[in-house]
């Protein structure tokens, strides 16, 4: 998925930077990815340490990362189910269609016609299979993520769905299939929360805690909604010319006044050992911000990396120095005694 502040391509680099600081051997670690997003950084560490723990307060995150990281087994008769979905008698009048297909006469382009059926036929048979339990919740949450997937490839947008395009673009006008959400078998047990942050953080504790929170004043709640209300599949009157949904969450770290409050918050309740946060030289937050808050709690330190911008369309700017940015790793080596060792381990509360 295209992904405002994916990090997909810093992978490598993350992994590098966290293993100098922890040690090469993370299979007795408990990580955490608390603003998880696409699942980019969870997924790939999935495999290397005790347990992985997920969370996002976006339902649609919630869904591809229980699919991503909480399921561990391999699906059951995956390929005859998908076959099947991709087979059904196309509904004409579910939600997305009515919603946010101009066919239907809602005057929104986010998906042809025939995609926003689909989309509608597959999300109700997922929603009938989970309620008379002919899939386990495993294989609901494997399927519906595919669904987001697939139907996010197909959208008529420019990656986001803060506005949509005035006709179909190529990749909308192709005919939505289903095609299986890839994920890595494990061995280990995986917790996925869909919860907001700053409460989470006050439960859990581990290891290694990543944390990568928006970085400016654009809500993930409205740039995503539509793949929102396809995970949640809830009835409601779309807001606006862009069908936004009437409520959503606002994270308080897209907010300027609160952000800084909120970091400080969520560093002093962390109970974990290492904590490495990702934020470019754009974010709300100053760098010398960031540094004096986490060098209250221990040991501080700071990467730097350089690389591409996302962009949600392709750019004509044929300047390339504008065209990069930097990444900061802020890297945070708690002292002990800003941990609470008497609090119950997250591997033993299962």
């Amino acid at each position: 998925m295209n992904y405002i502040g994916s990090k997909h391509r810093l992978r490598a680099f993350l992994k590098h930077e966290i293993k100098k600081v922890v040690g090469d051997d993370l299979s007795q670690k408990v990580f955490c990815d608390l603003f998880a997003g696409s699942g980019a950084v969870g997924k790939s560490f999935k495999n290397e340490v005790k347990q992985l723990i997920s969370n996002d307060i976006e339902h649609y995150s919630y869904i591809l990362n229980k699919n991503y990281i909480g399921n561990t087994k391999a699906i059951k008769n995956q390929t005859k189910l998908i076959e099947e979905l991709n087979s059904l008698t196309l509904k004409d009048d579910g939600f997305i269609y009515r919603h946010y297909c101009k066919g239907s006469g809602s005057q929104r382009l986010y998906f042809s016609d025939y995609n926003g059926k689909k989309i509608d036929t597959i999300r109700t048979q997922l929603n009938l299979w989970r309620k008379t339990s002919f899939i386990d919740e495993n294989t609901y949450y494997f399927l519906l993520a595919s669904l987001i997937e697939n139907a996010d490839s197909v959208a008529n947008t420019a990656s986001i769905y803060s506005a949509f395009l005035k006709t179909l673009k190529k990749t909308a006008q192709k005919k939505l299939i289903l095609t299986p959400a890839k994920f890595e078998l494990s061995p280990n047990t995986h917790i996925v929360y869909n919860q907001n942050s700053d409460t989470l953080i006050k439960q859990i504790q581990g290891d290694i805690l990543y944390l990568d929170p928006p970085y400016n004043q654009r809500q993930y709640g409205s740039n995503y909604h539509i793949l929102n209300t396809i995970s949640i599949y809830d009835e409601f009157i779309p807001y606006g010319i862009t069908g936004v949904r009437p409520t959503y969450t606002r994270s308080l770290y897209a907010q300027k006044r609160h952000t800084n409050q909120a970091f400080n918050n969520l560093i002093k309740n962390a109970n974990f050992n290492y904590i490495f946060l990702s934020y470019n030289n754009e974010g709300l937050m100053s760098k010398e911000f960031i540094k004096n808050t986490m060098q209250k709690y221990g040991d501080y330190h700071l990467v730097k990396k350089e690389y591409k911008k996302f962009h949600t369309t392709k750019s004509t700017n044929q300047n390339q120095k504008a065209d990069r940015t930097y990444e900061y790793l802020h890297v945070l080596v708690k002292r002990y005694s800003y941990l609470n060792p008497t609090k119950q381990n997250t591997i033993n509360s299962i």
